[in-house]
């Protein structure tokens, strides 16, 4: 097919001095209007992007939609694969025009060297960027395909190089797997691949078997000129793809069957919770422009065990490097970003990325991090060794330790950063709040759940609604539904110690048996307690005192002799932890059924084969989040954005192993695909 020249009109509104800048805006306008024919009804339009080099045309993409979105309200997503280097990542950021909390989070994911995804939110969630890192065959093969076809990829713009386009077949069917009927592949007028005798190279032939028009752009042209349509599939032959994309969707869907990611029904959603994990959730799902009713037990939001004085914020590193290792770097550098961008918003949230300084309280923990630290590569931004002299500049006190320094870590309020977001969450969104409002039952009838409630003494129920997420904390298990979740409550007393003598000059967050942070209104925080399933939530001074015993054994410095634990000021919580440390977020599943199951199939390889074969049961409509342990503001608000995404039928940010990872059902789902006893 001979190739067809298409004008589109410009829409730069913009002229910069540089000429590249100008005939890159151009272009890639022209893309943004081709793409705009086919994406008339869809929410927001969804941009796939593979490139192995980067370079300024992507910066400028990432500036044009930044302005699109904040100028002429539209909303994008950008799917970016690439195993572009630190540097060139770091460039990008510098040559994008965008917020300055976006592009500190762009240059903290350049220097951690974290492969994945890594979603940056703009504009109130009207931009929404996926970074994957790494070799773009694996990225692509480990995401889930949008359960909503209209938030699947609208388009995609392949620039990579000659290796691919001679041999692009696997990854073109990755890239329709994950796209919307209608898409067309873009690439780069530079772009070349070697033809065949048919006079067709490899990559129209697997573009056109996979469905997909294949067009091109000219990033040097100087006039509208800028799309050129390479080849366009045969109707037969676009039959033939939508059966075959349909067949890889069904295909990686039914080898999930254990792992249920199913889409919210269409309706208003109820949230349970008033901590980190809920207020968290209230403002992803305010960024989609959803209906919302916030219920909390208390007066305010960051009552219970987000309403500490101050909180850590670093990752939790393991030596193997796993998923719960990796989820929780995602989550550490996503927290970070979602904290700098409420404070540019105009929210007073205390805190400081002080850095966190982790050293070990006797032989065995002092051997685990040694061997955290060896077993990695760590990024320098991520984690540093550091001998007892680094540690005590770090510090500004006497530390007498090696250990692990966490540069961008340091400490935040949760309860002003759940406040903060509720706040944003109320000014996006349609939202309802009921404070003071105990949520005592649910129910489902007739496709729709139902809350009874107690408040003030008098009894109400609330509903329909379509969906409702539970994200109550340590409340989690009290309903019939979630009373077998395998997840446990630890008691925890933090105390308050005035500032005075040499801990005045205490510069970074401490972490050893306890954690012990930089004053903050002439108060250091130091704890916590923990104690399985309490009876009461009262002051200890028992407590109280293995603080202060926590502190002075990991130390041993003069400087622990200003720890002042006698003014008995502290704060207790309950904070629900699991056994693998790791959030549960997704689908409430249905125990009763599963066990009703579980009695026909035991202990067999056809029990093995049903369980991987038969949808895991869950109950429609009601998801968990919760579980977020003693690092809840490193891990809660990337999972409450996840589940967000997953709600809406959107593509999520996060790969197939950590959804397994934190789907609610898989402590019961390991044993059973192994054909142990529950």
């Amino acid at each position: 097919m001979p190739n067809i020249p298409l004008r589109v009109n410009s829409l730069t509104t913009e002229h910069p001095d540089n000429a590249q800048i100008i005939d890159d805006k151009r272009t890639l306008n022209s893309f943004l209007s081709h793409l705009s024919t086919i994406t008339l009804d869809a929410p927001q339009q969804v941009i796939g992007v593979v490139t192995t080099k980067g370079g300024q045309w992507l910066s400028t993409l990432l500036s044009l939609l930044y302005f699109k979105v904040t100028s002429q309200n539209k909303r994008y997503q950008l799917q970016l694969y690439t195993k572009a280097d630190a540097q060139t990542l770091a460039q990008i950021a510098a040559n994008s025009q965008l917020p300055g909390a976006t592009n500190q989070h762009l240059k903290d994911i350049a220097s951690a060297h974290i492969s994945g995804c890594h979603r940056l939110t703009l504009a109130d969630g009207k931009l929404i960027i996926d970074l994957h890192l790494g070799t773009a065959l694996e990225q692509l093969k480990a995401q889930i395909s949008a359960k909503d076809p209209d938030k699947a990829v609208h388009a995609w713009l392949l620039d990579t190089d000659e290796a691919i386009c001679q041999a692009p077949e696997p990854l073109i069917w990755q890239l329709a797997r994950l796209s919307c009927p209608s898409a067309p592949l873009f690439t780069f007028s530079e772009t070349r691949e070697k033809e065949s005798d048919s006079g067709i190279g490899p990559l129209s032939q697997a573009a056109n078997k996979a469905g997909f028009q294949l067009c091109e752009l000219n990033l040097a042209t100087k006039d509208d000129q800028c799309v050129t349509i390479k080849s366009v599939p045969s109707n037969q032959a676009l039959d033939i793809a939508q059966q075959e994309r349909r067949a890889l969707r069904r295909q990686l869907s039914d080898s999930l069957h254990y792992n249920p990611l199913h889409a919210g029904c269409e309706g208003e959603t109820a949230i349970i919770g008033g901590g980190v994990a809920g207020a968290s959730l209230a403002l992803s799902l305010s960024e989609r422009g959803k209906s919302l009713t916030f219920f909390c037990m208390d007066e305010a939001p960051g009552q219970q065990a987000s309403g500490n004085k101050q909180g850590a914020i670093y990752p939790l590193l393991t030596p193997e490097h796993g998923s719960l290792s990796h989820y929780f770097l995602q989550g550490y550098l996503f927290s970070r970003q979602r904290i700098l961008q409420l404070i540019e918003a105009g929210h007073d949230i205390p805190h400081d990325f002080c850095g966190v300084l982790q050293t070990g309280h006797d032989q065995r923990s002092q051997q685990r991090l040694e061997k955290i630290i060896r077993a990695q590569p760590w990024a320098e931004s991520i984690a540093q060794a550091v001998d007892a002299e680094k540690a005590k500049s770090l510090a500004g006190i006497a530390i007498n330790h090696q250990g692990i320094y966490y540069p961008l870590g340091g400490w935040v309020s949760p309860q002003a950063l759940t406040r903060a977001a509720l706040a944003q969450a109320e000014k996006l969104g349609k939202q309802t709040c009921h404070y003071q409002c105990k949520v005592t039952d649910i129910r489902y009838d007739q496709g729709h759940w139902y809350l009874s409630t107690e408040h003030a003494g008098k009894q109400a129920e609330y509903g329909p609604f379509a969906n409702l997420v539970l994200a109550n904390g340590r409340h989690l298990t009290d309903f019939s539904q979630t009373t077998q979740l395998p997840i446990s409550g630890f008691r925890g007393q933090v105390s308050h110690i005035p500032s005075r003598g040499e801990l005045t000059a205490l510069k970074t967050v401490l972490c050893s048996h306890g954690y012990l942070t930089p004053a903050h209104d002439k108060l250091h925080c130091t704890g916590a307690s923990y104690v399985k399933d309490p009876d009461n939530l009262a002051y200890s001074p028992t407590e109280q005192l293995e603080n202060l015993d926590k502190i002075r054994t990991s130390y041993k410095a003069n400087w622990t002799q200003d720890v002042d634990i006698s003014g008995h000021s502290a704060r207790v919580g309950v904070r629900m932890v699991t056994r693998d440390h790791a959030p549960m977020m997704g689908c409430a599943p249905d125990f009763d059924a599963i066990a009703s199951a579980y009695q026909q199939h035991q202990h067999t390889k056809e029990s093995i084969k049903y369980w991987r074969s038969n949808p895991a049961p869950v109950y429609q409509g009601l998801f968990v989040l919760g579980g977020l342990g003693s690092r809840g503001l490193t891990s809660g608000p990337l999972a409450a954005e996840i589940l967000a995404a997953q709600l809406c039928g959107e593509l999520l940010p996060a790969n197939i192993d950590i959804l397994t990872m934190l789907n609610p059902n898989r402590m019961w789902m390991r044993k059973l695909l192994k054909g142990k006893a529950l």
